[in-house]
């Protein structure tokens, strides 16, 4: 999710979702005319934030407006946030909600971000705080991986592991390098493809939020509170642990990135998930399915720059491509990917573009 900005006035969309909390602004005390922008994301999807109190609570508070315009994911969003609250995960709570329109309103979970706190700790060197932030994360992410069941939430197979990677070679090499995907270049891409899929579907599979980052997690209590969970399926249990550690806007030494994944190994173990007995086999699962999210990043990131004017993402491709070189020179299979990552970024340079 981005920073707020201030709601566009001309937006067509904006009246009817005033109208539409008008609606409901006896049962929640709402005040619709104090509606200001918490943030965006991604997607369509915006957030505004709202003076109110929830059907539930007690005294004054304010409530959080969701405008995600159809085809953008209200129901599952509802769905997904009852499944994480049995589960024990803390997140916002459905109180109105129009699915054809694409309104809806929900608990505020305030303003306090894991990003701004790991931000700060990371400044100060606090790394105290920092690791203690990352166990509350890790522990709720365990209570729900402990609450999958199949066939609940769509599989994230072949198909889907796939048509991301696809991304890269179409926005990323094609659209923003201005680069032809040549037969030797293809041939390469599958080969890692292929590996990755293979990795990834021979994992232990559980629920699987897909958007597990600290700009997706609030300070709350009971710590942290989870947004953006409206894509969640059914898939790889390492995928959450290495995006909560390697994002878009933090990155950690390997010392504290190890720290974080041997304590989620050991509770996972504890707890009954069937993450692999050998941690260095867990780990290597780990790399290849957070090189998988890696490749697709940098191809949705340069979609979402030249299909929908959002520049600010571009910003984040060296930290991924970073991220991607570290784990493909690691590893004996990936390291064609590796040098081919060094030949992008080299006539990334000659054509002109900055990271």
């Amino acid at each position: 999710m981005t920073p707020p900005s201030n709601p566009d006035l001309t937006d067509s969309r904006l009246p009817l979702l005033k109208a539409w909390l008008q609606s409901h602004a006896a049962r929640h005390a709402l005040e619709p005319d104090s509606l200001v922008a918490a943030s965006s994301d991604a997607s369509f999807r915006r957030y505004f934030r709202l003076a109110g109190k929830a059907a539930q609570g007690n005294g004054a508070a304010t409530l959080i407006a969701v405008d995600a315009p159809p085809p953008e994911k209200c129901r599952e969003f509802a769905q997904i946030a009852q499944l994480l609250d049995a589960a024990g995960v803390h997140v916002p709570r459905v109180l109105e909600v129009d699915f054809d329109a694409g309104f809806m309103l929900v608990t505020d979970l305030g303003t306090a971000s894991y990003l701004g706190a790991l931000t700060g700790a990371q400044t100060s060197g606090d790394a105290r705080a920092a690791r203690a932030l990352m166990r509350d994360a890790l522990d709720a992410l365990i209570r729900w991986q402990l609450s999958s069941r199949e066939d609940v939430l769509p599989p994230f197979d072949e198909a889907f592991l796939r048509r991301e990677m696809e991304l890269m070679p179409e926005w990323f090499i094609g659209r923003h390098l201005g680069r032809e995907v040549d037969a030797a270049t293809r041939a390469l891409l599958d080969r890692t493809f292929a590996l990755l899929i293979a990795s990834a579907r021979a994992q232990p599979q559980g629920f699987m939020l897909r958007d597990f980052m600290p700009r997706n997690l609030m300070i709350a209590e009971p710590n942290p509170g989870v947004l953006d969970f409206q894509d969640a399926v059914y898939g790889p249990l390492t995928y959450d642990v290495v995006s909560l550690l390697r994002d878009a806007f933090l990155s950690w030494d390997e010392e504290f990135e190890l720290d974080c994944f041997a304590y989620y190994w050991e509770r996972a173990k504890k707890a009954g998930l069937p993450v692999d007995a050998d941690f260095g086999e867990f780990y290597r699962q780990l790399e290849w399915m957070g090189l998988q999210r890696h490749i697709k990043v940098l191809g949705l990131f340069c979609r979402i720059h030249y299909r929908d004017g959002k520049a600010h993402y571009m910003n984040d491709l060296p930290r991924f491509i970073g991220y991607a070189r570290k784990v493909a020179e690691r590893y004996a299979p990936l390291r064609p990917f590796a040098k081919l990552l060094d030949d992008l970024e080299g006539r990334a340079q000659e054509v002109g573009y900055t990271f």
